[in-house]
């Protein structure tokens, strides 16, 4: 696991287009964990876990029908689709599809799922764009960061909520890995007690350009305010797109009947996004000294 973040921290090296085929080999490398099964399970209260070894998507159960958090990349739709029917639900019952962030490893499955059930997309704003045009940020032209395009039924913004049922989750504005990144907050019933729950959208820089020509104006002002922002919410459950943000499969294997929920976890969040807020500053260091020396 240490030598995937590496990975994906040295790739904010390579985001000039000029290391097309170390892209590719990246891709390769880290396509194995992210197509790989992963048994799907209640995570807690009525959010199950349904995505990959490497790729972190969620269903939410509800009075009146499913929401769908992410997807991941385009080979695994079928796979999280039989996750989905593994808990007993139907894929036809999903009525909301939430998005995080419009990178390929989280939407693949968007537009054959939303043709298939109906569903409403919601997203940032900001992503919208993106999603209509299925590419990266700043890489229209990259055929390796494309995926399927899809449309977008509805745009959310800081603040706004999507309910379905008894359920209500809230969109929390925070740009940065990608222009419209939207973490949603809900609240669930764990034993008894009210938790409060994020889905974080993510913080890393991944292939973005901060200097010099940024993926996206304003970028690194963006990436320091969603630092903030996280540091100072109070969440007990820290969920994210990518199993090693919280943690995942360590936390799976804790769990016991009558035990407290090991992914209940306050101050998770302010710690992790303190370690985002560190290497982000480095990744800005080497990036800018990488550009001087040009």
């Amino acid at each position: 696991m240490k030598k995937l973040a590496a990975a994906l921290c040295a790739l904010a090296l390579f985001a000039t287009g000029a290391q097309a085929q170390t892209l590719k080999d990246f891709l390769a490398t880290v396509m194995q964990k992210w197509t790989a099964p992963f048994e799907p399970f209640q995570l807690i209260g009525n959010i199950y876990y349904v995505g990959t070894d490497g790729i972190a998507v969620y269903v939410i159960k509800t009075s009146q029908g499913l929401i769908l958090m992410d997807t991941a990349m385009t080979q695994s739709t079928g796979m999280i689709k039989d996750d989905i029917a593994k808990l007993g639900f139907k894929v036809s019952d999903i009525k909301y599809i939430l998005n995080t962030h419009a990178h390929l490893d989280h939407t693949g499955g968007f537009a054959e799922i939303k043709k298939e059930t109906g569903a409403q997309l919601v997203a940032g704003e900001r992503d919208r764009p993106l999603l209509e045009g299925g590419y990266y940020p700043g890489d229209e032209k990259n055929g390796d960061l494309t995926f399927p395009a899809v449309k977008v039924d509805r745009t959310v913004k800081e603040g706004d909520k999507v309910t379905l049922g008894d359920t209500t989750l809230t969109a929390h504005a925070t740009p940065g890995h990608s222009p419209g990144c939207t973490s949603w907050e809900m609240t669930v019933k764990d034993g008894g007690q009210d938790r409060e729950v994020l889905f974080f959208c993510s913080g890393t820089v991944a292939l973005n350009r901060l200097v010099g020509q940024p993926t996206y104006p304003g970028i690194v002002d963006d990436y320091r305010a969603t630092f903030a922002k996280a540091k100072a919410m109070k969440i007990d459950v820290l969920l994210g797109p990518h199993p090693e943000v919280y943690g995942m499969q360590a936390k799976r294997a804790q769990m016991k009947v009558g035990a407290p929920n090991p992914f209940v976890k306050p101050g998770e969040l302010a710690a992790y996004a303190s370690g985002l807020s560190d290497e982000f500053d480095k990744q800005l260091a080497k990036q800018t000294a990488a550009l001087e020396k040009k």
